[in-house]
């Protein structure tokens, strides 16, 4: 089972949490706002899991969203 993670660019204030606690998934921008650095669809694996949970805890603004690529095809069916 693959995670699923995204970052909603219009709540980023550039705060850093998630780039500082997830290096290998997140970086900054010129303006220190957060970019994402995960594969197509956002999709990562499960070793990274703790790393992306702490960003999504630690964001203030909860721009960073995870999910399991299983649970988003039982919602949608």
């Amino acid at each position: 089972m693959s995670l699923r993670i995204a970052l909603d660019d219009s709540l980023c204030t550039g705060h850093g949490r998630c780039y500082a606690l997830a290096p290998a998934l997140f970086d900054s921008d010129d303006a220190g706002r957060s970019v994402l650095l995960a594969g197509e669809n956002g999709e990562i694996g499960e070793e990274h899991r703790a790393a992306a949970e702490a960003a999504v805890a630690n964001c203030p603004e909860r721009a960073i969203t995870l999910s399991d690529s299983l649970s988003d095809s039982l919602s949608e069916a």
